[in-house]
This record gives C-alpha cells, structure tokens and sequence, in this order.
C-alpha cells in the first residue's frame, strides 16, 4: 500500500492507470483501497438519480469509507431524505456533511439568491471551495461520472490526477442499461423524483425534469428557453 503520494508521484501514478484499465466498479474501488488505503479515500456523492450504485458498491468494500456530501441549503427536501435512507439502508458509518462557509455565503449572497445572476459564483461558495477545504485530508477520491451521460463526459478515464489528489472513476463505463440492473440486482431504492423525469439532481433552483430520451444532464442549469447557461459545476474542471 502506498498511502504517501507525494513518493514519486508520477511513477505511481502510470502504475495505477496500467492497473486501473482492465477494471470497474467493485474491482476498481478494492484497487484503489488497496493501493492507498481506506482512511485516504472519500467517495463525493450527490446522493441524487444514479447515486445509490456507487454508494453500494463502496458499502460493500468498506463501510467506513468517507461519504462527502455537499450541504449547499439549495437542494430539493426529497434529496435529504433519500440521502439519510441510503446512509441507513447501506450501513454507511462515515458521512461527511460538508457546508458553505457562513462569511463567504453572507458576503456574496446573503439573499441566498445568488443563482439567478451568477451560477458560477453560487456553485463557487456552495460546492467548489467546500469540496476543496473537504478533501484535504484525503489522498484520493471517487465520483460516479460515467461516459454515456453527457458529450463532455465522453472520454474521462478510470482514474486521473486532480491536482496533488488521485480521482477515481469506478463508473466511467456503465451505461444506463448497467445501472439500471444493478438498482434492480440490489433492491436499491431510486431518488423520488426520478419517476418525474429528473435525471440528474443537483440544486433545486437550477435542476429541471427531461423529455424522455434526451441527455441525463440536459436539465441541469438550463433556462425556460431550453440553454444550459453551463455544464458542470466546477469540481470536475
């Protein structure tokens, strides 16, 4: 196990991505927990559409796994409840809620109506820097990004380097159809509003339902008029 990235960093790093290629889900998370550790890992969920997966998955390698979820005070009710009834439901022992700071929230949006003129800037303070201050501790992290949900998500690897961080893609090549079998394999429950045609959940201001058929990430950040005014929320760029 090597816990200490900072040891040849970009040696240890091809390694694991010669490693990693062969492999998804579980056998990548049990690569990653044996190359740098459980106590190093986090995984960073939303706990939204396809959500419960991943967290089943790392559930099953080690309970005890950091779960860092992004309190942002903008997300829909159902969201929270899903959250707790996957924690319990998994036998998740390590969730991380992680909040905004109070003096930047305060100083740039007190109204808590920052969304309307500057996505960027609220997705800065509720998700960005949280995330950022969150992860320190950690010398690696998983997500649950997969190709199939969006064009600029077409190419993203098993693993990468995200800064002095290793950030792992257990997921990068399930498709909708992989997913789906696995919720029903598992029994796992799915996001309320899932029936309603949201596919990908994030905030609820900036987070709308989808025409059948249409890209999973098609309502996220988009206007009445149909343009996404962006693409990701910046703790993926």
């Amino acid at each position: 196990m090597m816990s200490d990235l900072s040891d040849r960093p970009a040696k240890f790093f091809s390694r694991l991505q010669a490693l990693a290629e062969p492999l998804d889900g579980l056998d990548l998370i049990k690569l990653a927990r044996d190359e740098i550790g459980s106590s190093n890992l986090a995984l960073v969920s939303s706990f939204g559409a396809e959500a419960a997966v991943l967290l089943a998955l790392v559930a099953e390698i080690d309970p005890a796994i950091a779960v860092i979820f992004l309190e942002t005070h903008k997300h829909f009710p159902e969201t929270i409840e899903y959250r707790d009834q996957l924690v319990a439901r998994l036998g998740l022992t390590n969730l991380v809620v992680v909040e905004p700071e109070p003096s930047q929230v305060t100083a740039t949006d007190p109204n808590g109506i920052l969304w309307r003129t500057s996505v960027d800037g609220c997705c800065a303070i509720r998700k960005v820097a949280p995330l950022a201050k969150a992860l320190q501790p950690y010398r690696a992290w998983f997500n649950g990004r997969k190709r199939y949900q969006a064009e600029t998500r077409a190419a993203i690897p098993k693993v990468e380097l995200d800064g002095s961080r290793l950030k792992f893609n257990p997921l990068a090549e399930w498709d909708r159809a992989r997913i789906a079998a696995e919720f029903t394999r598992r029994s796992l429950p799915h996001h309320p509003l899932v029936p309603y045609g949201y596919l990908s959940i994030g905030c609820a201001p900036c987070t709308t339902a989808v025409e059948p058929g249409s890209d999973p990430r098609a309502g996220r950040w988009a206007t009445p008029q149909g343009q996404n005014l962006k693409i990701e929320c910046g703790i993926h760029i």
